[in-house]
């Protein structure tokens, strides 16, 4: 065993080193979270019970077998009588009376074929493969979901990435600033307040840099929870840039399908409730045995077809709340079309707002890049006062968190009107 470590550590290391793109995350979430499993379970389930409900047309058999000692009179005479060996001497008052005790062997195999049950098989059967489509439904739905996440998470780490760096970027530029505020200083060429302005601009950078490291911390972790833990270090390669647009192609939400089929199925529901206000009708064949030793016994078989009716108030009850039930699966599925068209409406709200915001974050970016370089080189001329450059630093700050703002909004902006429309998040297909 310990000669196999150095070898998964270095598989685990090769692993690492491999860049990670959006599409496999996705994959790796839809194959390795438990919750989607948990999914899969339940559609499993579903398309079983679907399956029993298809097979209560099929007839039921049902055998017994026992043994038997009594001196019931009626029941020592029948037992008597079924083992057909019935003599003149059994109809004796007094054998009538005060039977021996009698012991019997016994066994029956009996078929009964439902033929017509006031249509609650069939209505059974539609409603149970309904609602097994439902759950698949609502399955691709919550893998859909999964990959919106997965998306949110990714991206949320590529952002909390490249704040980082220009975290250390700033803290890079904090650092040189307070140095040459601090010579000046001691020259006598720049007063002392400005060098501990400057120095407390870089322990406000420092602590900026702390907080963008735990951001990216938290932000690894939450991707590779998602993905089932595989993510680890490995690098993130799917560009956060803006996403090429992509035609809206008609698709069916798998929520709404989902909706659609517990309807059909709420209707099935009110069949088989009104069905059991209706008579049934079934055939039965049987063949029993009773033996008073293993070769020595009677046999008999009986063949059916017989009708069964029967009422009771709280059927018709029964009935009432199956159509109330369906009523709701309905005003349901109304209210849920009516979110969802909405939904398309704030994504395309959303994603156009994003664009618009991040048009002007790379104009502002590039103004605050600008304004820094010419007030920087102007203070070390001894031109600008060192407000006007933490100003600056301020105000491109301020423009970098502005445009991964925007760009982490127009990627999952785009993502969130794929789920609205019900097309694969970022074009991954199951």
């Amino acid at each position: 065993m310990r000669s196999l470590s150095p070898l998964m550590a270095l598989a685990a290391s090769a692993l690492a080193a491999q860049p990670l793109e959006l599409p496999e995350a996705i994959r790796q979430a839809w194959s390795r979270q438990a919750g989607l499993q948990a999914g899969e379970a339940l559609v499993d389930k579903a398309r079983l019970e679907a399956a029993a409900l298809r097979d209560l047309r099929l007839p039921v058999l049902a055998a017994s077998a026992g043994l038997q000692r009594t001196d019931e009179p009626m029941m020592a005479f029948g037992t008597k009588l079924n083992q057909a060996r019935i003599a003149q001497a059994d109809f004796l008052p007094g054998s009538l009376n005060h039977p021996d005790p009698m012991t019997g062997l016994g066994a029956s195999l009996s078929l009964t074929q439902p033929l017509y049950a006031g249509g609650r098989i069939t209505a059974a059967r539609r409603a149970g493969e309904a609602l097994a489509r439902a759950e698949a439904a609502s399955q691709s739905r919550r893998r859909q979901e999964v990959a919106y996440a997965v998306t949110r998470a990714y991206f949320g780490t590529r952002v909390a990435e490249q704040g980082l760096r220009w975290a250390e970027d700033t803290l890079r530029q904090a650092r040189e600033t307070e140095a040459f505020t601090a010579a000046r200083a001691e020259q006598g060429l720049m007063l002392r307040s400005e060098a501990d302005r400057a120095r407390a601009f870089r322990a406000q950078a420092e602590a900026g840099v702390a907080e963008a490291r735990q951001r990216l911390a938290s932000s690894r972790s939450a991707l590779s929870l998602l993905v089932g833990g595989l993510s680890g270090d490995r690098p993130l390669t799917t560009p956060l840039s803006d996403p090429a647009e992509r035609l809206e192609q008609p698709a069916s939400r798998g929520d709404l399908e989902a909706s659609r089929l517990q309807v059909e199925a709420a209707r099935a529901g009110t069949a088989a409730a009104r069905g059991s206000l209706k008579p049934e009708l079934g055939l039965s064949a049987s063949l029993g045995t009773a033996r008073y030793s293993w070769n020595a016994g009677g046999s008999w078989s009986t063949v059916s077809l017989g009708a069964r009716w029967s009422f009771q108030v709280s059927d018709l009850r029964k009935a009432s709340a199956a159509r109330a039930a369906e009523r709701a699966a309905e005003l349901g599925l109304k209210w849920q079309e009516a979110q969802a068209s909405r939904d398309v409406e704030e994504a395309r709200r959303a994603l156009e707002s994003a664009r618009a915001r991040q048009a002007a974050a790379l104009e502002a970016l590039a103004a605050s890049e600008s304004v820094r370089a010419v007030r920087l080189a102007r203070h070390r001329e001894g031109l600008l006062p060192l407000v006007e450059v933490l100003d600056a630093e301020a105000g491109l700050s301020g423009a970098r968190t502005l445009l991964l703002d925007s760009q982490l909004g127009l990627r999952l902006g785009q993502a969130a009107l794929d789920l609205a429309l019900g097309t694969p998040v970022e074009g991954v297909k199951e």
